[in-house]
Parts: structure tokens; sequence; C-alpha cells
């Protein structure tokens, strides 16, 4: 049996006889009570009913009359006089009253104590009642009941009890393990999830079997492994893309290097285009290296910022003069509107214009024709930028994901067009780190969106 359904069923039959042993008690003392109350009602009003009814000691047939009475009643009676003389009994042999008894009974008022037969040493509960005549204390008249009457149907009541607490201890024996079996296998089941996925199988998943914390540790485990094997995969795309990346830039300076080399160009045109080509593949493999730094930085919390109150529409315009000669390649217009008197921003003017670059670059990239729009204005202490173009757009079930490492969302179309799944993911980090936000919306075939919010510098508020 495992280890953890022992610990559970254990502490939860220990629960169990900690509750249970203190009402068994707690229920026998009050069933113990009840009965002595109800036996000692019971000779009290027997006693002063009896007691009542006696007017003289010297009444033999009085005197006989209570003793059959007892005998029908199952009851003792003891009667005394004013000094504690015995006068009558039924056959036991008591110890004298005592004299604070006595005293008590002679001011009126009854007395309840315990007897004990010296012979059988049986145990008797007693009530004793003042006897008067012509408001003069005369006697005592005791009703004895023997505590066997009142042992006797308490004892069965106890047995009742332990039957009772015994069955509830065997069911609560199999309830308890029916419980620990359903609270820990769905832990013993993640239990060996989590070992699967320390070994690399993340295409696991454990079964959720309620809504409760254990729902939601179950849940917790299948998005670990989901998570993982998504971050495994676009990592496995992201290298191989790399790969290509690097290989393609270093075959081509390595062709036109010996080709140079080698003198095999006709021209001196010829001759400068090769080597043009070779630093265009330079600069491509130095971007490319500069964005694996940047996010290594990043990751690590190295990276160093230079925060100051920053021109945002100064760092645009610079950001879209160098796009422009793009732009006119491929045919696009560009509309910009940006608000006067734009407040400053606290932000590094080189990362912040390097997250321009690439928002712009990718609407230029990823857009054939039309328009790129660009916005800017200023609202409620917060700066705010839209960038929108009219290009091949994000799939919807893609945008929770484009600003994560590694990951590309047409993988075949960006590596056609260059991309390698890192620009997001840095210019994501570059915002945050400037105390700002990144939202994007996107159609497929219509375009996408990205919206940049930067609070105010504190020097403009």
């Amino acid at each position: 049996m495992n280890k953890i359904v022992l610990k559970l069923g254990g502490t939860i039959m220990v629960l169990f006889l900690v509750v249970l042993l203190p009402l068994g008690y707690v229920a026998n003392q009050i069933f113990t009570s009840f009965y002595y109350n109800q036996v000692g009602t019971e000779i009290d009003d027997l006693s002063k009913k009896y007691a009542r009814t006696i007017t003289s000691f010297d009444d033999e047939q009085i005197l006989n009359m209570f003793k059959t009475l007892a005998d029908l009643t199952n009851k003792d009676i003891y009667i005394v006089d004013s000094n504690g003389s015995v006068i009558a009994k039924t056959g036991i042999r008591v110890g004298d009253i005592s004299e604070e008894e006595m005293k008590q009974l002679s001011q009126g008022q009854p007395v309840r104590k315990k007897f004990m037969d010296v012979e059988t040493e049986s145990s008797y509960l007693g009530s004793g009642y003042p006897i008067t005549q012509q408001d003069s204390f005369i006697g005592a008249f005791f009703v004895l009941a023997s505590t066997n009457d009142v042992i006797k149907p308490v004892e069965k009541v106890r047995d009742l009890l332990i039957l009772s607490a015994v069955g509830a201890l065997f069911l609560a024996l199999g309830l308890t393990f029916i419980l620990s079996k359903k609270m820990s296998d769905p832990l013993l089941e993640m239990e060996q999830a989590t070992r699967q996925i320390a070994k690399g199988n993340l295409d696991i998943r454990v079964n959720i079997p309620s809504r409760d914390e254990l729902g939601s540790l179950g849940k917790a485990i299948n998005d670990l492994a989901f998570e993982t094997n998504r971050y495994r995969t676009n990592r496995k795309e992201f290298f191989a893309n790399i790969s290509h990346e690097l290989r393609t830039p270093i075959s081509y300076m390595k062709g036109y290097a010996q080709v140079l080399k080698q003198g095999l160009y006709k021209t001196e045109a010829e001759r400068v285009q090769y080597l043009s080509i070779i630093e265009d593949e330079t600069e491509r493999m130095v971007r490319l290296i500069d964005d694996l730094f940047d996010l290594s930085k990043m990751e690590e919390g190295k990276i160093d910022l230079h925060m100051a109150p920053t021109d945002l529409t100064e760092v645009l315009e610079a950001a879209l003069l160098t796009i422009k000669i793009d732009m006119q390649t491929k045919g696009l217009d560009l509309n910009t509107y940006i608000q006067k008197e734009i407040p400053y921003i606290e932000a590094d003017g080189l990362r912040l214009q390097q997250v321009l670059m690439n928002l712009l670059g990718n609407a230029v990239r990823y857009t054939e024709s039309g328009t790129i729009d660009v916005r800017v204005w200023y609202e409620k202490d917060w700066v705010h930028v839209e960038i929108k173009d009219t290009g091949i757009g994000i799939p919807e079930k893609e945008l929770p994901f484009i600003f994560e490492r590694f990951h590309r969302v047409d993988k075949s179309r960006s590596r056609e067009l260059g991309g390698t799944g890192l620009g997001l993911a840095i210019v994501k980090n570059l915002v945050e780190l400037q105390n700002g936000t990144i939202t994007v919306t996107s159609n497929v075939n219509k375009g996408t969106t990205f919206y940049l919010h930067f609070p105010v510098s504190e020097e403009d508020l």
C-alpha cells in the first residue's frame, strides 16, 4: 500500500478517534446522569408522599402497609424517629443517619444520599423527607432504590454505544481507505507525470479529477508539459533557423570571396558588386549576432539602459527616415499623425529607436502593397504610438505567442522574408524595461496594428 494512503488514512482515523472518544464519554455521562436523576426524582416523590401519610409511629398497620408498597414498587423503606432511631425498614442494614442530616430534616428540608447495605455491600440511592405532626418534627421517611436499577440501563446504553462505535470504526476504516485512495491516486498520477516530464516525455497529460486544489495542480502540470514542449519545439526551430541564417551568409561570403581570390570576375563593376554582397551578408550576420547578444543579456537581466527624458517624436522621425527607402522600393505609402507638443518620456533613445525600427521594419517586410499608418498622441499622462500596416496579418491563434522567444508565425514565409523569431521578443523586453507596454491586434490578409504606451516623464508632469 502506498505510504501516502497510509498517512492520509492514519490522519483521518486519528481525527475520527479524537472526535469519537470524547463524544462517547460525554454521551455515557449524559445517560448516566439522566437515569440517576430519573430515579432520584421518583424516590423524592415517593418519600414525600409516604412521609405526609404517616400520622403516628404507633400504628403497625400503616407501617406494614408501607413495607408492602415497598415490595410492590421494588423500593426499600427506612423510617427513623427524631433521634435517628430506626422505626421500620425492609430487610436492609444501612448506617445511621448523621446528625447534620437529621438537623437538615428537622428544618423541613429533604435529604438525598447514598446508602450501603453492610451485609450485602449493595449500594442504594436514598431520598428522605421529614415527618411532621402538628408542625413538630417527629422523624423522617427514606425511600431507597438500588443503584443496580440505574447501572443496568446505563450499562445497556453503554454497550449500545460501544457497539455503535465499533461499527462506526469499521465503517470509518472502509471510508478512510476509499477516501485516501481517491485523494492519493491523483497525487500519485501527478508524481508519475512529473517524473516522465523530467525524463523528457512532454506529451504526457494527467487527468483533472475535480475543480479543487488537486484539479488546479493537475492543470498546472498539464500546462507545464504543454509550455515546456512548445518551448522545446520552438527552440529546435530557432536553432534550425539560426543555423540556416548563419549558413546562408557564410556560404555567400565564402563563394564570392573565392571568386574574388581566384579572379573569376570580368569587370571592375562585377568585382565591386561581389564585394557589396559580402558586405551586406556581413551586416546581416552582425545584426543576427547583435539580436542574440541582446536577448541573452535580457534573459540574464544584464542589459544596460541609459534612461533619460526623451523626445519620442524625434526618435520616431529618425526611424521613419531610415526605412523610407525600403518603403519606396516596395511602393508603400506612409501616413503619419503626430499630435503637437507631445511630452517627453523616460527612455533610452537608442533602445527606443531599436524598438520602433523593428516594428516598422516588420510592417514593411510583411506588407506587399498598401499603406503604413503611424500615429502618436498624448492622453492621461501616457504617450501612445500606433503602427498599422495592411500586410499579411497574424492568425488569431498565434497572437498570444508572438512575443515569446523563438516563436515564428508562418515558418516558411518567415524564413523566406528573413525572420528569426527574435525581434518581437526583444521589442517586448525593451518596451517593458522602459516602463511601457505593448499590445497587438491583427486580421489575416488585412493587416496588423501594434500599440505602444509609455508614461510621461516626471519632469513633464
